[in-house]
């Protein structure tokens, strides 16, 4: 209420101070304030208010956003004055436009005929043909990770289960996990980066050493307050070819990228086919 009654007054002081002057359609907008030939409408100033603005938030938002119009009117007036070379402005405007309009159309083109799917069978023919681009920059690593308070129950158990890779011991895991680990992931099927876990480990203790992992499959690791224990059933070193998986996203961007590029050039040249033919070029 208290904005509307703001805007209701000053809309009355605009309305008192250009009954006099030259008649403006404003095709049904509301003014609020004009500098120079340029209005701000009312209609703009709510489109921009924050939905979740009410209250004297939103009277303080109305102030500010007047303000800053007013002042950025002012300024361009001013600078429009203090320009000599408008000439210069007006071309870069009108290669700015051009570029626009181009790169839209060129847009709708493209989503109206290609979209951004790319079927796997592409993805796994490209990743098979380029694998030396996608190289690890670190060791990824398939396992085991389990994080326990100090006086956990069945620990001596748990040295035994963590390190073996049998239906048996993940059934005995997931059990103690539920009542008693404060962090537990099972990464037997996916590849994970080994910063993952060098991070939760103390002292960063695995770093990115593929040698540090090979030797030690199996870490058990304790601080002030928690055990730690990772097994690490598989190992990509680094410099290898990543997994699939993680190339996957990028190989996406690339051929869409690829595609897009083809189908414009394709378009520029049946343009340029069916101009010549038609005789709409012509060269002095």
């Amino acid at each position: 209420m208290v904005l509307m009654y703001k805007l209701g007054v000053l809309l009355l002081c605009m309305f008192m101070l250009h009954s006099c002057a030259k008649t403006v359609d404003h095709k049904g907008k509301t003014p609020l304030v004009s500098v120079g030939d340029g209005y701000l409408y009312l209609e703009d100033l709510l489109s921009a208010m924050p939905v979740d603005c009410h209250g004297t938030d939103s009277v303080r938002f109305a102030d500010d956003y007047i303000r800053n119009w007013v002042e950025d009117a002012l300024l361009f007036n001013k600078a429009e004055g203090n320009i000599p070379d408008n000439e210069k402005v007006e071309n870069l405007v009108s290669s700015y436009r051009r570029a626009l309009i181009m790169h839209m159309y060129q847009e709708q083109l493209v989503n109206q005929n290609l979209g951004n799917e790319i079927a796997d069978t592409e993805v796994e023919a490209y990743y098979q043909q380029n694998q030396a681009v996608f190289r690890a920059d670190q060791p990824y690593i398939q396992g085991l990770f389990i994080k326990v308070p100090l006086n956990t129950p069945q620990l001596n158990n748990l040295r035994i289960w963590y390190k073996k890779n049998t239906q048996d011991a993940l059934d005995k895991i997931e059990k103690f996990s539920i009542g008693n680990a404060v962090s537990y992931d099972y990464f037997y099927d996916v590849w994970k980066p080994v910063s993952d876990y060098a991070v939760k480990l103390p002292l960063n203790t695995i770093g990115d050493d593929t040698d540090y992992l090979n030797r030690n499959r199996n870490v058990e690791l304790r601080d002030s307050a928690f055990y730690y224990f990772l097994h690490v059933e598989k190992i990509i070193p680094k410099g290898d070819p990543l997994p699939i998986e993680y190339a996957k996203s990028d190989i996406k961007e690339i051929l869409i990228n690829q595609k897009r590029v083809d189908f414009i050039n394709r378009m520029k040249d049946d343009l340029y086919r069916n101009a010549s033919e038609n005789k709409e070029i012509i060269y002095y």
